[in-house]
């Protein structure tokens, strides 16, 4: 990370923007190219004592396509979560910027194939897109759908703060 003051390195500030948010963006490659396809997810998040947390992303998807494909051909993806914070206005053109959270990380993907496994991740799905709805899953819904799980390798939040009065500009 090229400017170190915008890290997010506390650990319950990145728990809460992976919380906040409602979509991760996720990176793949197949033979047509990269491409960036977003989704909603439910996640884990495991602390781990003088460690990086374990974080895991759950998402549901069409069994067939170009997402299903490139997933089970190269299973590395690249993803991206963030909270926008709104305008940076500034005093000429190139001094107006944005203000955000972000959380950008890699990991790899697998389809979860068990009922037990798929049934977690639709439950991790609801618990956070909607906590408090009654969770109840057919199931034709569950073998008919493909859930995934982004088992995360590594991640990094970063910020950039509303600038305050008098506060010089760190571009």
């Amino acid at each position: 990370m090229r400017l170190k003051n915008r890290e997010i390195k506390d650990q319950e500030t990145l728990r809460e923007l992976i919380d906040d948010c409602v979509v991760v963006r996720i990176g793949a490659m197949d033979k047509e190219g990269m491409f960036i396809v977003p989704v909603n997810y439910g996640y884990e998040w495991e602390d781990i004592k003088d460690s990086a947390p374990s974080l895991k992303l759950y998402f549901h998807s069409a069994s067939q396509g170009r997402k299903a494909d490139a997933f089970s051909r190269e299973p590395v993806v690249a993803l991206e979560l963030d909270r926008e914070g709104g305008v940076i206005r500034g005093t000429y053109t190139c001094s107006y910027s944005f203000a955000y959270q972000s959380v950008m990380g890699t990991g790899k993907i697998r389809k979860l194939t068990e009922a037990v496994e798929k049934l977690h991740g639709f439950e991790k799905i609801m618990e956070h897109l909607a906590p408090e709805a009654k969770h109840t899953f057919d199931e034709g819904l569950l073998k008919a759908a493909d859930v995934y799980c982004i088992d995360v390798l590594s991640f990094t939040g970063k910020e950039r703060k509303p600038k305050e009065t008098g506060q010089s500009e760190n571009v």
